[in-house]
């Protein structure tokens, strides 16, 4: 049997100039390979040094291969150090009966619970011109 890989880096690097905006998203790693994960929990580190508005990370999920993506987690981030946490797990429904495929339209610091597809991407953007700032994304999966 194989097993669930380790904690990964989904995200990891110093945010300067702006990049990309809410209809621009700028994709980072894709994950694949998460079929068996029951649920998948993410940590969002965002260390802030100094100017810059907004950075925005929306965490998606394929169920399809990766032709069509959905949100299921958006952090919204602005000018203060935050470490943030989100768990998706398959065993919650979704509390509508139908979920409309969004990218990008996922309110800020919302996560929807009961979507796991096998594949995982981080999109990213941001407003202004930060300094000394850093954004990283770890996920870990557990079956």
């Amino acid at each position: 049997m194989t097993r669930m890989p380790a904690t990964l880096c989904l995200m990891n690097e110093t945010i300067t100039t702006a990049q990309g905006n809410n209809d621009v998203l700028i994709p980072k790693t894709v994950v694949q390979g998460l079929a068996r994960a029951k649920s998948i929990g993410f940590q969002c580190n965002f260390t802030y040094g100094s100017g810059g508005t907004s950075a925005t990370v929306l965490i998606q999920t394929s169920l399809d291969g990766g032709n069509s993506w959905v949100d299921v987690i958006n952090f919204n981030h602005a000018t203060a150090s935050l470490n943030r946490y989100a768990n998706v797990t398959s065993t919650t429904g979704v509390v509508t009966d139908y979920y409309v495929l969004t990218n990008g339209g996922l309110g800020f610091d919302t996560a929807v619970d009961g979507l796991l597809g096998d594949q995982w991407r981080v999109l990213f953007y941001s407003v202004g011109t930060y300094a000394n700032t850093t954004l990283q994304v770890f996920a870990t999966a557990r079956d």
